[in-house]
């Protein structure tokens, strides 16, 4: 969890702007007309402040991709790269 960004995972699903510190952009777990998804780097989360759905850096993978825990953890060590022990 400390070597993610949880901007950079939520990036690869959700196209994010810049707002001061914190992000915004459409949610993608229901139909979002406006700008309700929110990720904050600082607090390492992305909640949705319309459904409610959003997770951090291991559990959004796995909600929007619908993958297991391990599943997820190899994915983002894939993605960062870094090595894990079978």
């Amino acid at each position: 969890m400390d070597s993610t960004k949880i901007e950079e995972v939520v990036g690869e699903f959700v196209t994010l702007k810049k707002r001061g510190g914190n992000y915004i952009g459409l949610c993608p777990f229901h139909n979002d007309p406006h700008p309700s998804f929110f990720v904050s780097p600082t607090r390492g989360i992305c909640p949705c402040f319309t459904c409610g759905q959003g997770g951090n850096a291991i559990n959004f993978p796995m909600e929007i991709e619908q993958i297991t825990h391990p599943d997820s953890l190899r994915w983002l060590a894939n993605k960062i790269p870094i090595g894990i022990k079978e």
